[in-house]
This record gives C-alpha cells, structure tokens and sequence, in this order.
C-alpha cells in the first residue's frame, strides 16, 4: 500500500471511522457466530459492517501479527539459526507443536511458521531470542500498540496463549492495517503450507485459514486464533467485491463458523455492493 494513503486511512480510523455505510446490514440479519465482527473499507475507511466491535477481549494467536512486526522493526539477521529448546514448550495450555525440541531453524523460517501456522514453540523462541529476552520482547509489543493507537490492547506474551493479551476489533483493524504495510507479512500469513527439513523428516505445515487455499478468496493477509477465553479468531485483508477490505471476526463459537461468518460477509458485499464503482 502506498505510504500516503495508509496515514489517510489511519487518520480516518483513529478519528473513529464515523461514515456508515447506508447500505450495511444488521448483524443479526447475516446470521454472523462471531460475538464481535468488523469490516471496513481499507482504501477509505467506511464501515461496512460493525458489532460489538468495542468489546475488549482476548485474541489468541492474532498476536503473531504483533509479534512478527516487533521482530521485523529490529531488523535481526533472519538467518540467523534459532533452537526450539524445552522453554518453547506450552506449560500453560499444552498446545501441540509439531516442531520436536532440539530444532534447528533459520529465524525468519521460524517467523514463518508462527504465522502461517500459528506455531507457538516458534513464536515463544522469537520473542525468548529478541535482545534482552521476552521481558524486552514484550515492552516493545506493548510500546508499538501505544504508537499505533491501539487503545484497548495488552500484550503479555508472543504467542497468545496468556489470556491477557486482549483487544478491540477496532484495534486490530489498525494492527491489520499496519502489518498490512509489511511485504514479509503478506506473503507468510497467505502461503497454502510451508515444509521444514528436520534431519531426514520432512515436515507439512499448512496454513491454519483454509480460504487461503479457496480460489473463490483472494487473501492479502491472514491470521487465525485461539484459546478457550478467546474462541474462534480470524482477521483478513482481502478484495471483496472488487474492494479492499480488512475483515475481524472474534469469538466465534465453533470451529467452522468463523468461516463461514466470511463466507457470508463475502456473499453479501457481492450481492449487494458488487456493481458500485
């Protein structure tokens, strides 16, 4: 996105985004699962759809996005080789992994995996590897949410298992947006699936988003989440009805309905606003 634009759009979101689309339904009338659901218009920053979008709640693994731009402002060098070591290990919820401890892997190759598939022992040793350990890691995710206006957000760990990293949907338009700007971002969160050589082993990790995968979707940027507290997460930019759009949808209460709340958010827009210019 051209820099100009993008601090348009922010300044247009951070006044807080107060055209509505006439046009827009109600939630309740596309059926939407996810407790808080936002869609807007990236090249303007028109509301298209809005519900319970200041709640602040947990976002899981939408954390990455925050995580992979902390470690790409420090400009580390990504090939670097990390160790996943017995520290990466979930003791907090026991998430499976299927990078086995004792890995070996380029850093940007763990950054990779952390966000095309949501992997936490590789996100944990990004942050467990940043200069001056996780507590540094962690100040600055907290101190780019403050310089990115995120109002409502906290972040506690890199991963997002700790229920403490909390946010609104309106805060994460703007984390979107941001990492939106991010070229390695882009193309991490929308691969189909990445493989990692680990010895003789080859490993297949696809991409948590199957809409990625769908020709019928074209993805600019993708993220998945979840934990108990937080539910069911996703967050896109994406071209809907020939018009770039950031979509969230947070807490969706099954395992299929966060996309299908997408599948019907994308139904609507092309029925309904596919013929504007």
């Amino acid at each position: 996105m051209e820099f100009g634009r993008g601090m348009r759009w922010l300044g247009l979101a951070l006044a807080g985004f107060a055209a509505l689309n006439a046009a827009a339904p109600s939630p309740a009338r596309l059926a939407l699962r996810s407790a808080s659901a936002l869609v807007l218009d990236q090249s303007t920053g028109q509301t298209l759809l809005e519900k319970q979008a200041e709640a602040v709640v947990p976002i899981a693994s939408l954390t990455k996005l925050m995580t992979a731009m902390v470690l790409l402002d420090a400009h580390l060098d990504p090939r670097e080789l990390l160790t996943i070591t017995a520290e990466d290990k979930d003791d907090l919820r026991h998430s499976r992994s299927r990078l086995p401890i004792g890995t070996c892997l380029p850093r940007e190759q763990a950054l990779l995996l952390a966000l095309l598939a949501s992997e936490n022992r590789a996100a944990h040793a990004l942050g467990r590897t940043f200069p001056g350990g996780l507590p540094a890691f962690v100040q600055a995710m907290n101190a780019k949410a403050g310089a990115l206006g995120l109002t409502g957000a906290r972040f506690e760990d890199p991963t997002g298992l700790s229920s403490g990293n909390v946010a609104t949907a309106w805060d994460l338009a703007l984390l979107l947006e941001a990492a939106y700007r991010y070229s390695e971002i882009r193309d991490f969160t929308t691969r189909p699936e990445a493989t990692l050589q680990s010895g003789r082993r080859s490993i297949q990790f696809p991409n948590t988003n199957a809409l990625v995968r769908n020709p019928r979707w074209s993805i600019g940027l993708s993220k998945t989440g979840y934990i108990e507290e937080a539910g069911r997460c996703l967050v896109m930019q994406a071209m809907l009805a020939n018009r770039p759009v950031l979509v969230i949808l947070l807490d969706s209460w099954g395992k299929y309905t966060r996309l299908g709340d997408a599948n019907r958010i994308k139904q609507w827009m092309e029925a309904r606003l596919g013929a504007r210019p």
